[in-house]
């Protein structure tokens, strides 16, 4: 998936989708606080934020590989 970035991009890239990560949950947070949900919107917040935490544990295991000698 991002095999073709170098570890400085990867890990700008980390952060990147931290902070959107981040973003998605504060406004899933006000979305559910406000009492007028739109359930096709919260659905899809918490769809792009559970695909950015894959992407983020992809980048994190492509940086921090697990070696078994």
């Amino acid at each position: 998936m991002f095999g073709d970035l170098d570890e400085d991009a990867l890990v700008a890239k980390l952060a990147e989708l931290r902070r959107e990560h981040r973003a998605l949950d504060a406004e899933v947070r006000a979305a559910q606080d406000c009492g007028v949900v739109d359930q096709l919107k919260l659905v899809r917040l918490k769809r792009r934020k559970l695909m950015l935490k894959d992407m983020i544990f992809a980048i994190e295991d492509q940086l921090n590989p697990d070696i078994i000698a």
